[in-house]
């Protein structure tokens, strides 16, 4: 399985939100497959958004694309960050 870790603040949460939730298309078409959403414990305006994908290939062309930097600036991202991800291993304790 093929992963994204994006961390990045953003201006405001309920605008932010509103533009991921109107993506969700776009993004499904792209190969995003699942996702989480995580904020930092103290601040709702820093999120963690991890995704699990189809490839890593189909993950950057869409994170890339100008579209998306479209909507990241529609949305009020600052500076993100985008981890891309490989499993190595999975378990339950």
């Amino acid at each position: 399985m093929k992963y994204v870790l994006i961390i990045h603040e953003v201006k405001d949460y309920l605008l932010w939100k509103k533009v991921f939730d109107e993506a969700a298309t776009i993004r499904k078409l792209a190969g995003e497959i699942s996702y989480q959403l995580l904020k930092y414990e103290q601040d709702a305006n820093n999120i963690v958004h991890f995704s699990a994908w189809t490839s890593l290939e189909n993950a950057k062309k869409f994170f890339e694309s100008p579209e998306l930097i479209d909507i990241r600036i529609k949305a009020g991202v600052k500076a993100p960050t985008f981890i891309y991800l490989e499993k190595l291993e999975e378990g339950i304790l």
